[in-house]
């Protein structure tokens, strides 16, 4: 029942090409086949496979479940297929713990046959970053190899020493462990001999354990559990192809100044690991391929193209970057190979692979070669223009032959007479022939078969070409033509057949030279999107701030600066003033938000005028009638405020002179407080007089606040019940103090007598109070 609930799933999958490459499917698979029997489970292992060919840790699953049975022969043969192109440590320790048990009761051919394995398996996976455990297990398997006479056992030493040697000077995460363990060994047998070795050694461990710092960072942004699938512009893969790309230039700088040919070696690693991941980048097959061929390696890079043809078959650039390389070694038979393979299926052949096997003929055998495949191909159905005008210039500007050339275009001509594309290409061919007589031709013969609608572009250069070759009544008429020909194609009608400012300018412009400024140009194009829209409902915003997009008119004319044509300006005559009052949805006018700013001052000012509401918004009675009596108190002390926020030191000193009645606490206020008396309303009109200057508080009025704080303060210690106020709170009078500290040094320094407010005591304040 499993079986037949799980394989049709599969099927439909992995094999279905919408969701071949869906990782979730293929997860919720391999997780399924887990728990069934090898018999059923190899099936979906084997379609999981063959559209993650690199998924290493399917390779374990399907292994694991052969090793499960003791099925030896099936997982050998799973091992040859998966161990060189999944490099990942923890299918080779399965691999190496598959050779032990195979091999345990075997004796000294056993243990050969597993030094071996261990060795394969340290050549390839032994300089991972996580390869640690597979250096303390080989020599954890090396110590532990009997030796029956004197020289065996000095073999064994030797072999672990090597071991040894090798594993401290590898960049993993148990380079450390591994170097401790390494002391130990050394001094265990010659304390005399350890001193030398482990001196000439040191420097050698010290730069893998700096390395291998550095290279940590690399790896942890590698999502090594990443499967490889095509390339579909996400973050996260955009993401791994970078830190791939960090990784592989890292090692490509040998920060670990080794040999060149170890270098190599772990650079060819970590490409290798790479294409695990990103299998389906067809720039990373040609970086991998491109770098052994830089190397010197180029068979190593031969190789590297083949497998990137198998894992990307229709992939046209590593083909043409394949024969690229097989010609520059002279393997030229080779090279066709590559180039006939793009072309035997005559369906799908493009015309990009005949033109390319044009010129590769007429490189490598000759004039006549590429003559002959162009007469023979000519038939194909994907024969089109551009193989006729690659072809044509081919023989002009290499051959050197112009009248060949002429014959293609004009053989071209009966063909794709009703392809504006060629007819430009043929007649910049005869401009440079100079054949103005034959350019007029071909432009009328054009334009007689050419549907209006298809001709704009042909008539732009007729138009141009007689500005260059013709004199001003022939310009003119072409124009006129061209007019009457395109007023038919839009819906401007005979508004189109009108002359125009924007005419004139055609005519006298020369590539980036206009005769006008950059404004009366972006007039001139406003005028011209305006004519082809008047008759048509736009918006206001559009036409009050120009077009978003300007389309080239009939003229050709466009703007020479790309700001107005091109960028979206906003509505300005809907902006409003903010007002924090402002409900969201609602709008608000500036005279509405001014009037009610200046009712809101004139409140705060005045406590009694605002509870006899009238002249106060709603909104603002709402908010006077959920505020506490010691906070609109407060508030009335305050002064009118210049500019975006109030001075800090001048509401710190209206906290500290004020005498703010009290309000219970927990209890909502009934009452609005009683008119402030009016000498300390006239204190704080005094000290709000100016946003710019302040005189600063007395010291007998610092001190006279200070002792009711001190005082307040032993109240509240001794009965919590009883009332707070502003003033009892101790942090603002500290502050205070520490900026009046600081403010009185700088007035004793500059002896004025008087202290600024533009300082403050941190970088934070200071951008707020200036």
């Amino acid at each position: 029942m499993a079986s037949s609930s799980v394989e049709p799933e599969s099927e439909e999958n992995i094999t279905g090409v919408a969701d071949k490459y869906n990782v979730e499917t293929a997860e919720i698979l391999a997780n399924s086949a887990l728990h069934l029997p090898v018999a059923q489970a190899a099936p979906i292992y084997e379609q999981l496979l063959s559209v993650f060919p690199t998924a290493a840790k399917f390779w374990k699953q399907y292994v694991e479940a052969y090793m499960a049975v003791n099925n030896d022969d099936a997982t050998k043969q799973l091992f040859s297929r998966c161990l060189l192109i999944c490099l990942q440590v923890p299918l080779w320790r399965c691999y190496i713990r598959f050779i032990r048990k195979v091999y345990e009761k075997k004796g000294a051919e056993g243990q050969e046959e597993t030094r071996k394995a261990f060795d394969f398996m340290l050549s390839h996976v032994g300089s991972d970053i996580s390869s640690g455990p597979i250096w303390l297990e080989y020599i954890t398997f090396l110590k532990s190899l009997p030796a029956l006479n004197a020289q065996e056992e000095s073999q064994r030493m030797i072999a672990i020493r090597k071991a040894y040697q090798r594993a401290v000077v590898t960049p993993t995460h148990h380079v450390e462990q591994l170097w401790k363990d390494y002391e130990n060994f050394e001094n265990s047998v010659s304390r005399q001999l350890a001193k030398g070795l482990l001196s000439e050694y040191q420097s050698k461990y010290t730069s893998a354990r700096a390395v291998y710092r550095e290279r940590k960072k690399y790896c942890e942004e590698i999502d090594w559990n990443m499967l490889a699938v095509p390339p579909t512009g996400s973050y996260k893969e955009e993401q791994q192809w970078i830190a791939w790309k960090r990784l592989l230039t890292f090692e490509k700088g040998n920060p670990q100044r080794i040999d060149t040919a170890s270098s190599n070696k772990r650079i060819i690693f970590t490409y290798e690991q790479c294409l695990m991941y990103l299998y389906h980048y067809p720039d990373i097959w040609y970086d991998y391929a491109t770098w052994n061929a830089k190397s010197g390696s180029i068979d190593a890079a031969i190789k590297v193209f083949q497998r990137a043809l198998k894992a990307l078959p229709d992939s046209e650039m590593l083909r043409y970057a394949f024969a690229e390389l097989e010609e520059s070694r002279g393997a030229i038979a080779a090279a066709k190979k590559l180039y006939e393979s793009l072309l035997t299926d005559s369906i799908n052949t493009t015309a990009l692979a005949h033109i390319q096997f044009i010129r590769f003929l007429r490189r490598t055998e000759g004039v006549e070669a590429a003559r002959k495949y162009f007469l023979d191909a000519r038939k194909s159905p994907n024969f089109t223009y551009h193989v006729y005008v690659a072809y044509a210039l081919m023989a002009f500007c290499q051959d050197k032959d112009p009248k060949l050339a002429h014959n293609v275009f004009e053989a071209g001509l009966k063909r794709f007479m009703h392809e504006p594309a060629y007819i430009l290409e043929y007649a910049d061919f005869l401009s440079r022939l100079n054949d103005d007589r034959n350019i007029r031709a071909l432009f009328e013969r054009a334009l007689s078969s050419l549907p209006p609608e298809e001709s704009i572009e042909v008539w732009k250069r007729f138009t141009q070409f007689e500005q260059m070759y013709g004199d001003l009544d022939s310009t003119l008429k072409v124009e006129q033509r061209r007019k009457e020909a395109l007023s038919r194609t839009g819906e401007e009608g005979a508004s189109a057949l009108e002359d125009s400012l924007q005419d004139v300018v055609s005519r006298y412009s020369f590539m980036d030279l206009w005769p006008c400024s950059s404004k009366d140009l972006d007039h001139l194009v406003r005028q011209e999107w305006l004519v082809k829209n008047i008759n048509k409902k736009v918006d206001k915003s559009a036409l009050s701030n120009g077009p978003g997009i300007v389309d080239k008119g009939p003229t050709g004319l466009t703007s020479n600066s790309t700001t107005s044509a091109t960028v979206i300006y906003p509505d300005t005559s809907q902006m409003v003033i903010y007002d924090p009052r402002q409900k969201p949805g609602t709008g608000i006018s500036p005279s509405t938000t001014a009037t009610g700013a200046s009712s809101a001052l004139n409140a705060l000012s005045n406590p009694m005028v605002a509870t006899g509401g009238g002249g106060i918004m709603n909104p603002f009675d709402e908010m006077l009638k959920a505020t506490s009596p010691a906070l609109f108190a407060f508030l009335a002390n305050l002064p009118a405020v210049e500019g975006p926020t109030p001075n800090v030191d001048i509401v710190l000193s209206i906290c500290l002179q004020s005498d703010i009645p009290t309000g219970q606490m927990g209890k909502s206020p009934t009452t609005y407080p009683t008119p402030i008396p009016t000498g300390a309303a006239r204190s704080a009109s005094g000290i709000s007089g100016s946003n710019k200057s302040h005189p600063t508080p007395s010291g007998s009025s610092l001190k006279q606040s200070r002792d009711k704080q001190s005082l307040k303060r032993k109240d509240i210690g001794q009965d919590d019940d009883e009332t707070t106020t502003v003033q009892s709170q101790p942090q603002p009078r500290d502050f205070f103090r520490i900026r009046q500290m600081k403010k009185a040094r700088g007035a004793a320094s500059s002896q004025t007598g008087s202290a600024s407010y533009g300082s403050a005591v941190s970088g934070d304040l200071s951008g707020s109070t200036g």
